[in-house]
């Protein structure tokens, strides 16, 4: 039992995994509720910059995202990123094309 609940009060970060062709993800996790996602997000831009940076690239995000609260039972405050390292001069590198996930799904039937 006591095990566990070191296991489980353990600060998380995934390092960076690739998801698509030049396209990365990073997501760092805290340890408990008691602390805010705005230094784990920072973190994360960090590493990726740092990631990019090291092959000669510029980041791109792609998106971002974060746990939202209440910070209980195991959902802590969490950070991600997706990110893309493309060259110098890419077309892609313009501005980011951040957009805000939806809050409302919607479930269309069709009609019998």
């Amino acid at each position: 039992m006591a095990s566990l609940s070191l296991v489980a009060g353990c600060a998380s970060n995934t390092g960076i995994i690739p998801i698509g062709t030049d396209t990365f993800m990073v997501s760092r996790q805290a340890a408990t509720g008691f602390s805010g996602s705005g230094s784990l997000k920072a973190e994360a831009f960090q590493e990726a910059n740092a990631y990019c940076a090291a092959r000669g690239k510029s980041l791109q995000v792609v998106s971002t995202q974060e746990a939202q609260p209440p910070f209980v039972f195991g959902n802590y405050p969490k950070a991600e990123v997706q990110f893309m390292c493309l060259n110098a001069g890419d077309a892609e590198l313009a501005r980011p094309k951040l957009k805000p996930k939806a809050d409302v799904t919607v479930e269309v039937k069709k009609a019998e």
